[in-house]
């Protein structure tokens, strides 16, 4: 027997604007993300650089609007070695992952490969192992118009104009006690590092935005106190928070995984709750913005846990320092990246992390950047010949297309459910979820295009839902579509030779009478509800 559920939405109730950086993705040399995927030389589409085109198309017809680059490898990247002609570059070492870095790709590759695909490039600077002097000569390589050291040096290199990178991340999961450099055991250190940092890259262009790292993870010891030092010691410089997180549930555990999304919410709301504190402790108007630039919710399975830690981990549990070859990523050898590949079907996970999403749009007055691990993969699936779309390919571009103008908070009706404790690892142990909605729901009015859209997902996976949508107090706007995915088949995925097994399907048997709009949701079910004026 069919549940029941209902949206309701009225215009008064604005959020605030959407940021079209919320559908970013984010990008290191991890995998065949850069070596395989962005980067492989004797590909039949590669051009004179070793890009794939076919890569490259595909991201650039799903409109990716910004990509964050940056990751653990950072922090001991030494960019003046990835410029220049390719046989004068130095072959370094990624410790943090025992890999050899690609020499082939380095600063002018990554900005100028993010050009070619019409997005947005967001750079983080090392403060692992460089420091001020570091970051200041790579935002004058990269954004100063000429007539100095490195931004003749990037002329000279054949990049005659700026990049113009606007958004700069002041290093990566600082706070991590896995991090080269780390500044888990000194909060005000890495405050003070990144306010100074911050001042130089804004007297070198004003015009850029900075972001400060705070806790990596919502499950370490010390957060939320090391995030609060941080940011008392930096508040007045930076303009936005680093936040990162991943979200996961025991393989079929389809309950847990979708219950990720209040992890997501408490994880937004307590920031912005430290950021509120500090703007009254400080005596100041300024406003602190979030950025959760890492995040992915999947299926893990269960490793040896310690159970009852909840992150509260001795040290010495991250520093085992295994005997493990340095080796390179070799693009002919792929191993496969993104929502559902390789191990379990794509739509729960897929729908797991559009509702991610979709509380990002619910905070759209506070959160302004977000970048999915697995964000390349949503967008163009890749494997080591061809692209195809993924199921996730169809959520992503359908916030890109009509997640614009203002974010409109809808009020959800519908049954709940709980979950038990459960324990991935060491690190990742959940005391439990209670009243998970089965619905989770946002909404767009692009007042400039005339349109109304709402996002309802259907975390449901055992009933369908009849389905009322409530928009009577949009005067003017008239129903288009319903468009609707879901799978009977939970371990379904699409492929290069199966590519079209999930999509999206205009649900026929949807009605709009006075604006009321009734129907049924299926099981585990994207369904996007379109308005126009």
């Amino acid at each position: 027997m069919a549940k029941k559920s209902k949206v309701t939405l009225h215009p008064s109730y604005v959020v605030g604007e959407i940021s079209p950086r919320l559908f970013g993705a984010f990008i290191e040399p991890i995998g065949n993300i850069v070596n395989g995927s962005m980067y492989r030389p004797d590909h039949p589409t590669a051009d004179e650089r070793g890009f794939r085109h076919d890569f490259i198309d595909g991201l650039k017809e799903a409109g990716l609007p910004a990509i964050r680059f940056g990751g653990n490898f950072v922090s001991g990247w030494r960019w003046k070695d990835s410029i220049g002609p390719i046989e004068k570059r130095q072959t370094i070492l990624d410790r943090s992952r025992s890999k050899i870095i690609p020499k082939e790709v380095g600063v002018d590759e990554y900005l100028t490969w993010a050009e070619l695909i019409g997005a947005e490039m967001m750079f983080t600077v090392n403060l692992g192992t460089d420091g001020i002097n570091e970051a200041i000569d790579l935002i004058d390589y990269t954004n100063f118009k000429g007539g100095t050291q490195w931004s003749d040096e990037r002329i000279k290199n054949g990049r005659k104009d700026p990049y113009n990178v606007k958004i700069w991340f002041l290093g990566n999961e600082m706070d991590g006690p896995w991090q080269m450099g780390s500044f888990e055991k000194d909060p005000r250190g890495y405050g003070v590092l990144a306010r100074e940092t911050s001042k130089m890259l804004k007297y070198t262009d004003p015009t850029v935005k900075t972001v400060a790292c705070v806790s990596s993870s919502p499950f370490l010891t010390h957060y939320p106190e090391w995030d609060l030092e941080v940011l008392e010691n930096c508040y007045e410089t930076v303009d936005l928070i680093s936040l990162h997180h991943y979200h996961s549930a025991l393989p079929g555990d389809i309950g847990a995984l979708m219950a990720g999304v209040q992890a997501y919410e408490d994880y937004i709301n307590t920031e912005i709750a430290l950021c509120d504190f500090l703007k009254t402790k400080l005596r100041t108007d300024k406003v602190i913005y979030l950025s959760l630039d890492e995040y992915g919710s999947s299926f893990r399975p269960a490793r040896d846990a310690h159970y009852g830690l909840n992150g509260n981990m001795p040290i010495d549990m991250f520093f085992s320092f295994p005997e493990r070859p340095y080796t390179y990523q070799d693009p002919n050898k792929f191993i496969p990246f993104g929502p559902g590949r390789g191990r379990f079907g794509e739509m729960p996970i897929t729908l797991a992390n559009a509702t991610t999403v979709m509380a990002l749009i619910r905070h759209a007055d506070r959160v302004k950047i977000g970048c999915a691990t697995g964000g390349l993969g949503m967008y163009c699936a890749t494997d080591k010949d061809h692209t195809w779309k993924s199921a996730s390919y169809y959520t992503m571009t359908s916030f890109v297309k009509y997640a614009k103008g203002l974010s409109i908070m809808p009020k959800v009706e519908c049954d709940t459910y709980d979950v038990k404790s459960y324990a991935i690892d060491d690190m990742n142990q959940y005391r439990g979820f209670k009243g998970v909605p089965y619905i989770t729901a946002a909404a767009a009015l692009n007042e400039k295009d005339g349109e109304f859209t709402v996002f309802v997902s259907n975390g449901d996976w055992e009933d369908e839902h009849e389905f009322t949508l409530d928009v009577r107090s949009f005067y003017g706007y008239k129903f288009v579509e319903h468009t609707t995915m879901y799978s009977d088949d939970l371990e379904a995925a699409n492929s290069f030779e199966n590519p079209d097994v999930i999509k999206p399907v205009v649900a026929k048997d949807t009605v709009c009478k006075d604006g009321i709009v009734t129907a049924n949701l299926n099981k585990l079910s994207w369904n996007v509800f379109r308005f126009k004026k």
